[in-house]
């Protein structure tokens, strides 16, 4: 992936959770394209964001749930 469009995708991951937002992998998908929001996730906290993770399992599914508590 280009580097411009991984800042970009941080970017704006970062700020849906800066505006009290959850994400999801398939939101950001959904929301901005990105396929890894993990290592967004990693890229953002790297820079500093404290970002909760929550576990999320709704039958055999099982994701996680990324947010800044407020």
């Amino acid at each position: 992936m280009e580097g411009g469009t991984m800042r970009s995708q941080n970017e704006m991951i970062k700020k849906h959770l800066l505006k009290g937002n959850s994400i999801t992998p398939l939101q950001a998908l959904e929301l901005f394209g990105s396929l890894r929001l993990g290592a967004r996730i990693y890229d953002l906290r790297k820079k500093g964001l404290k970002i909760k993770t929550l576990r999320v399992v709704e039958g055999r599914k099982n994701y996680a749930k990324y947010y800044i508590p407020q």
